[in-house]
């Protein structure tokens, strides 16, 4: 076990079992209730397919889970900092606050040290942890229904350009700072249902996602990292084709991408995504039969991570697949986004199938 991840069914079994054996090596996140958790949690057991393992709290919340207000795994820990509990049990009255330095010295803190105990607890800073729960927050808020602006103010973020420079900080250096490395650009696309950002070079797509997407930040740093390359605001062409074929599609006129795609992702996630292309719009397929067209049967979970790692949304239509038992299943975007594309595919579809009759 210290050398090799558990698997998934191992991690369920564990938490069936309330298994301390497991502590600390990983958390469930459930999809239902957007909380994550010890293993040990007293709580009712969810269902399997409602379970995500991940191996740190880091994880857990940049994904846009909270923790579980019953084992709150964030406290329960052996010899636990008592600076640490003070101020995770602040932030969990008030979640929804915009911690600042300030706020630490005024609580008489050293910032320094702060730094050092959270990072080697949690592999992140007490203000990034504050931060990832406000875009939680603003996540559950739209999965809701809310608008994006209440989404936005709920985040504590007072304007629109704000809530995006809380992303777009996140690209990387400065182009001085860059010289001699290849660069991406990134910006942002405006759609009916909030703002995008993609990030391409000059040949390939290489993101397109929701600006509020709790998974965001983590998807820019992967794509720093898989590609070596700096990313700075700008437009490249990809950026340019994908927004007009985005106005074409929420107009109703086009349903199809012809933007080109970075080869991102394993061989088994690229023919996921091939496979998601495929369903037409204004249908949706379970994981199960996208796993039998695929030749795969017995790959339901993997195709189902596989979907879960797209970072290529609508293009990749990740949203039209479903739970075996016609339930919305997790969206990045939120439920409520997944809910409008479907409906508006649908309209779409059977505005085609109209015209194709009068035809």
């Amino acid at each position: 076990m210290l050398f090799n991840r558990p698997t998934d069914d191992t991690l369920y079994d564990a938490l069936l079992k309330r298994d301390a054996a497991y502590e600390g090596f990983a958390w469930v996140c459930v999809t239902t209730t957007r909380i994550f958790c010890r293993l040990t949690c007293p709580a009712r057991k969810p269902k399997r397919e409602n379970c995500i393992f991940e191996e740190s709290i880091a994880a857990c919340l940049e994904a846009g889970y909270r923790p579980c207000l019953r084992c709150r795994p964030m406290l329960r820990y052996k010899d636990n900092d008592p600076t640490v509990t003070s101020l995770l049990e602040a932030l969990e009255c008030e979640p929804e606050r915009r911690w600042r330095e300030s706020d630490l010295l005024a609580m008489g803190l050293d910032l320094s040290t702060v730094r050092r105990a959270f990072k080697r607890q949690f592999g992140m800073s007490f203000l990034e942890i504050a931060r990832l729960r406000r875009v939680g927050l603003a996540a559950e808020t739209l999965a809701e229904g809310a608008p994006v602006i209440e989404a936005q103010l709920d985040a504590g973020f007072e304007s629109g350009s704000g809530f995006r420079a809380a992303i777009t900080q996140l690209i990387g250096s400065a182009p001085r700072h860059l010289r001699g490395k290849g660069l991406l650009k990134a910006d942002w696309i405006e759609t009916p249902i909030g703002p995008m950002m993609a990030i391409a070079d000059d040949h390939a797509l290489h993101l397109l996602e929701f600006a509020d997407r709790p998974a965001l930040p983590t998807e820019i740093r992967r794509i720093r990292e898989r590609t070596g390359c700096g990313i700075v605001l700008g437009r490249a062409a990809p950026i340019d084709l994908v927004e007009q074929e985005l106005k074409r599609y929420f107009d109703g006129d086009r349903a199809a991408f012809d933007v080109r795609i970075a080869g991102h992702g394993t061989p088994f996630e690229r023919a996921v995504w091939e496979a998601l292309r495929q369903i037409s719009p204004g249908t949706v397929q379970s994981y199960g039969i996208l796993a039998a067209a695929m030749g795969r049967p017995g790959s339901v979970r993997a195709v189902g991570r596989a979907n879960g790692a797209n970072q290529i949304a609508i293009v990749i239509p990740c949203h039209r697949v479903i739970g075996a038992d016609g339930g919305l299943t997790g969206y990045g975007g939120g439920l409520w986004r997944k809910r409008w594309l479907l409906e508006h595919e649908r309209r779409m579809a059977a505005g085609r199938g109209r015209v194709e009759a009068a035809e």
